[in-house]
């Protein structure tokens, strides 16, 4: 985990989420917290444990792309589940363990991720060995004595003759010569995967059966002919397979998991149970939280890979609550999740920094795909002062779906354009004020047409 202050983490979300300055700190200083956490001795770090976090806030501004940029700028296995997903133990569906399981395999594709990086430059030798092997095959040597009189050993001199060959292969290898010339090479074909039980919320258990039958089956292989551009790519991907060692990057994996994993929980507002007594619906949700309870607060889970205690990952849970309240919540949950933030909607000032500000805006997507095309779009500032208007007026007229609205409103802008694209190459579009108002304005006025096309 990087050393980051907490205002350079605000710095760092900023490029990406507009506004929610409380919930950017409020994540700052709980990624801080965390740092300091794994810098204590090993007896004091037992008694500390992370603070979650509850984002109370409508859909679409932010809470989830503050969460996943966060995980991304410290390299932290993250996961993102739905509560609604869940079901009691007992019933048929997904149980809240299986959060925990999807976490540890993200956090072993991270570790391989990494590892596969430090190995890549010695499986790109051993795939040039091979690949020589495949060009330069050795030749059988006679082993008829020499006649008299023959100078030399038939064998040496046939194995320099062919060391000089290799080599001159190996330079045309290197210098992309010979990438169309094909070579034959044995290929493992891709298993089917084998469901067992997945219906009926055992995932793990199928997981298991899945392991199994692949080392029961014989990996069958098939010769397949294909060009050396190719071949290196497949060798490359066997080669970085044997290189890398499973057992301790399943080992580091759950370490990970266990100091520095997230676990975003979102929709947890749904579950809330509304009132005491209440029958039907609200007694699954209630069943769901106290299945949640010991996950937050620090239980052993057991994943295929090996158990993992969660006393230390941090949970951050999510919701609208538009019908309920955080109070409706168990109190033993509302107790883990010391830490609240409330988000605000968004403005239509904010909608216009959304639209030009984040280093991945939506705009800028949209003259990246155009330009594919040759078409080049310029959006200038009463264009996007006119999105940004129009988002904010559709939202408060129909539906408040936050920062969603303007994806479907450029594409609603931007069909006919799209649409027409490989036929315009080498045009210029300006998306100003009258451009917006002429693709747009009818719809957004009309509140019958807004709900069901904007």
């Amino acid at each position: 985990m990087q050393d980051m202050s907490p205002r350079q983490i605000v710095a760092e979300l900023d490029k990406h989420i507009v506004g929610q300055d409380a919930a950017k700190r409020a994540v700052a200083v709980a990624l801080r917290n965390r740092w300091r956490w794994q810098q204590l001795p090993e007896d004091v770090r037992r008694d500390i444990t992370p603070k979650n976090i509850l984002m109370i806030g409508p859909t679409g501004v932010g809470k989830t792309e503050i969460t996943r940029r966060l995980a991304q700028l410290i390299g932290s296995p993250f996961v993102k589940v739905e509560a609604t997903r869940f079901t009691e133990v007992g019933y048929v569906g997904r149980d809240v363990e299986s959060m925990i399981r999807e976490l540890v395999d993200a956090s072993i594709n991270l570790v391989k991720q990494r590892k596969r990086v430090e190995v890549e430059q010695q499986a790109d030798k051993n795939v040039e060995e091979r690949l020589l092997d495949l060009l330069v095959p050795h030749e059988p040597v006679s082993h008829t004595p020499p006649t008299e009189g023959a100078a030399g050993d038939p064998a040496a001199e046939a194995q320099a003759r062919h060391e000089r060959t290799r080599e001159k292969f190996r330079t045309m290898l290197r210098s992309g010569t010979l990438d169309d010339k094909s070579v034959e090479l044995s290929v493992p074909q891709r298993r089917m995967p084998v469901q067992v039980l997945s219906n009926m919320g055992l995932e793990q258990i199928d997981g298991d059966f899945q392991q199994m039958f692949e080392k029961l089956m014989p990996r069958q292989h098939k010769e397949r002919k294909l060009p050396v551009r190719d071949a290196r790519t497949l060798l490359k991907e066997q080669e970085i397979e044997q290189l890398l060692d499973k057992d301790a990057i399943h080992d580091e994996g759950l370490k990970l998991a266990e100091t520095s994993g997230i676990v975003f929980l979102d929709e947890i507002d749904k579950i809330c149970g509304q009132s005491e007594g209440k029958q039907g619906a609200d007694v699954s949700r209630q069943g769901v939280q106290r299945d949640l309870l010991p996950i937050v607060e620090g239980a052993t889970v057991q994943t295929r890979y090996g158990s993992l205690k969660t006393d230390h990952i941090l949970f951050i849970a999510a919701g609208a609550f538009h019908s309920a309240r955080p109070a409706d919540l168990m109190p033993e949950l509302q107790g883990r999740f010391p830490i609240r933030v409330e988000l605000n909607d968004l403005t239509k000032a904010d909608f216009l920094r959304i639209l030009t500000e984040p280093s991945s805006s939506i705009t800028s997507q949209s003259q990246q795909l155009l330009r594919v095309d040759g078409i080049e779009l310029v959006y200038t500032a009463d264009g996007l002062e006119e999105l940004a208007e129009i988002g904010w007026h559709v939202n408060q007229s129909t539906q408040n779906i936050g920062a969603r609205r303007l994806y479907t409103i450029m594409e609603r802008l931007l069909e006919n354009i799209s649409f027409e694209g490989p036929d315009s190459r080498g045009t210029t579009i300006t998306v100003d004020r009258e451009f917006v108002r002429r693709q747009l304005k009818a719809i957004s006025e009309d509140e019958d047409l807004s709900k069901f096309i904007l």
